[in-house]
């Protein structure tokens, strides 16, 4: 029998999990280990060890090592696992970190960008696995605050009229995405509950309309997303 690939996502905070990515994971044959964000916990990991990392958003940011020193853990890990080029997806906060772990600067951006609007894809991105994710096909969901710079010696995959850095590609095997392809209807109300203060202190922002946004495009980009995160599993697996 052959035996199962692992997959260990990282998890910052519990309502952020890997949604709709989880089935793709399970018909590619891994098995999913979460391991929790925070002191202690992340020295579980061997780098070069698991088939494929995923680490997943949360609400702090990727230059935050001062208030919660485990981050320079998560940067120590991505820069083994990149530099060695092993299957290894950032979302959000993870993409954050993974810019950071290649040497590029993360930084408050100009204003937040939370809601449902489509990625714009470079000519690399059209290439890619990404294109099933292109406008004609769906809009994705944004949150955050932060942006980074393009890493040296990565590729410029997506941008949205808000952000230029939404994905790249570092060497074969890293992708970062700063907006959230993996989220569904259902897991979403659970986001709605966990970033309540953000919301409501967001202009322009409400749950009701977040709400009436994510029946009206969950459906397309949960379609969309199956097939991109299987291009995108074969990709690496090749």
């Amino acid at each position: 029998m052959k035996a199962m690939k692992q997959a260990i996502a990282i998890r910052h905070v519990s309502f952020e999990d890997l949604g709709n990515l989880t089935e793709a994971l399970d018909l590619q044959g891994y098995t999913i280990t979460y391991i929790e964000a925070g002191p202690g916990f992340l020295d579980k990991i061997n780098p070069y060890d698991p088939d494929s990392i995923v680490v997943l958003g949360g609400p702090i940011g990727a230059y935050d090592e001062h208030h919660y020193p485990f981050v320079k853990d998560e940067l120590d890990l991505l820069e083994k696992r990149l530099a060695a080029d092993l299957p290894t997806l950032g979302i959000c906060l993870g993409a954050q970190l993974m810019a950071r772990a290649l040497g590029a600067k993360v930084y408050p951006g100009d204003e937040k960008e939370i809601g449902w609007s489509p990625i714009e894809l470079s000519d690399a991105g059209q290439q890619s696995p990404l294109s099933y994710l292109a406008p004609e096909h769906t809009a994705v969901l944004h949150w955050h605050g932060d942006t980074f710079d393009l890493p040296p010696g990565s590729t410029h995959l997506a941008s949205s009229n808000k952000y230029r850095n939404q994905a790249f590609a570092s060497g074969k095997c890293g992708l970062a995405l700063q907006f959230h392809p993996e989220v569904t209807a259902r897991g979403l109300e659970r986001w709605f509950i966990g970033h309540a203060c953000e919301i409501s202190s967001t202009p322009n922002i409400t749950i009701a309309g977040l709400r009436k946004d994510t029946v009206r495009y969950s459906k397309s980009l949960e379609v969309q997303a199956r097939q991109f995160w299987q291009a995108w599993l074969k990709e690496v697996a090749a």
